[in-house]
């Protein structure tokens, strides 16, 4: 499916399926030093009339130092860098990094599941120590980067809430929503590349999580943003 003017920024539970594979596939061809996202089948839910296979997104077990001042300012210097590129040196790779033994580390999952209600994806995550025991939302905020932080500050189409896992039954922190489509149309119609082009429906989480994915420090590389190719899966 392509987009066109009148697109309200919204997929329907088959485009996101489509989109997920797409987007789980490009991540892997491209950013093939990260550990890849997962997609993961989930058992239908009774109140969902759509005939088609639900699931979700997955990446797991996502390592973050727990550092006094890991992240400065010079962060927010580079913030087209920082935010999209994925050929960076080692130590920006979250998923790559290595502590000494006296730093402790923090644990993260990230799950990619569709919303009925807002017709949207939403980033889940949970953090949780090596133990096992599972972090506040303090303790989240201040394994933020700097810039990270200040994009959740200043943010006007999202916030972090907590509320229950809609396939694990689990409480787990999410990016709420409630602006997601409106910014999604506006990034989807005003790139010059999409308008003239008529880029597929597919890509669109690609886009939207070069967005989302700088709030929680998750990077995905430029060439994902700029290659246009659609999975055949």
């Amino acid at each position: 499916m392509e987009v066109d003017s009148y697109w309200d920024g919204t997929l329907s539970l088959k485009q996101f399926i489509a989109a997920a594979h797409t987007f789980a596939e490009k991540w892997k061809r491209i950013n093939s030093a990260s550990p890849p996202w997962s997609w993961i089948n989930a058992p239908k839910r009774p109140y969902v009339a759509s005939q088609q296979v639900e699931g979700f997104l997955s990446l797991e077990k996502m390592c973050l130092p727990v550092l006094e001042n890991y992240y400065d300012n010079s962060d927010c210097t580079r913030e087209e860098e920082v935010n999209f590129s994925g050929k960076e040196e080692a130590i920006d790779d979250d998923a790559t990094l290595v502590y000494s033994s006296h730093h402790q580390v923090h644990y993260y999952d990230f799950h990619i599941v569709y919303s009925n209600s807002y017709r949207v994806p939403v980033l889940y995550f949970r953090g949780y120590c090596s133990d096992g025991r599972p972090l506040q939302l303090n303790e989240i905020e201040k394994d933020l980067p700097t810039c990270s932080a200040k994009v959740l500050l200043e943010s006007k189409w999202t916030f972090i809430t907590q509320e229950e896992h809609p396939y694990l039954n689990r409480p787990w922190h999410k990016l709420h929503p409630c602006g997601t489509s409106e910014w999604m149309r506006l990034l989807f119609l005003g790139d010059a590349v999409s308008a003239e082009k008529r880029v597929a429906i597919e890509l669109y989480l690609v886009s939207w999580f070069s967005v989302a994915g700088q709030v929680i420090s998750l990077r995905i590389p430029i060439e994902m943003v700029n290659d246009h190719t659609v999975s055949d899966g």
